[in-house]
């Protein structure tokens, strides 16, 4: 008798998909540059100056010892700050955001290259680049991790009525995370809540 193929962990495959994968991350470099975009116009045209391609992806720009730079870097460390709500929407999973994030610089750092034909050499450009990189992977993490732990609502189901109703009655009710885990059990009666284990099935 054959063996039955254990099904699959909800998320494991989907996660790992080299197709997926591409379209996250051509979708967060695409956003990443739009934001930039916008960003650069904005102040350029409120400073008078003339707009071209050189501004974004130029590095030799993006120096300290003029104005024009250090509005060019504050321009990319507001750019990773909102890039971080596509990271939120897209990934949605802490663990996997330092690779993402990186993945952005790294492929910023190709492009840069390879429209000036040359390595930035810059110390101004490569510490606004992994500053803007820190940033990106220490709130990207939080953010993602506020979002599994949130407390997911069971709608208007009998079952989830019933949870409820158990623990106003002095019973114990539970309470899903959005990873799929259960995080707590509320007991009845004051409202106390006990962490359990992540990933279990949920109690007896």
């Amino acid at each position: 008798m054959p063996r039955r193929r254990r099904p699959p962990r909800p998320g494991a495959l989907a996660d790992l998909s080299p197709l997926r994968i591409v379209v996250q991350i051509f979708a967060l470099q695409a956003a990443y540059y739009a934001v930039a975009l916008i960003l650069i116009v904005f102040t350029t045209i409120v400073a008078g100056r003339h707009l071209n391609a050189g501004l974004i992806l130029d590095w030799h720009n993006l120096r300290a010892d003029v104005t024009t730079g250090w509005t060019l870097g504050l321009c990319w460390m507001l750019d990773s700050l909102i890039t971080v709500i596509p990271i939120l929407l897209l990934i949605a999973r802490s663990k996997l955001v330092p690779d993402f994030a990186l993945t952005i610089h790294l492929l910023n750092l190709i492009i840069t290259s390879l429209y000036t034909r040359s390595l930035p050499t810059n110390v101004y450009w490569w510490g606004i680049q992994f500053c803007s990189a820190a940033l990106m992977v220490a709130l990207g993490m939080w953010a993602c991790q506020w979002r599994e732990l949130k407390p997911m609502a069971f709608g208007g189901s009998n079952k989830g009525k019933g949870r409820a109703a158990e623990a106003k009655e002095g019973g114990e009710g539970y309470v899903m995370g959005n990873s799929g885990g259960w995080l707590g059990r509320i007991r009845g009666g004051g409202g106390a809540y006990e962490m359990v284990g992540m990933g279990g099935k949920e109690p007896a």
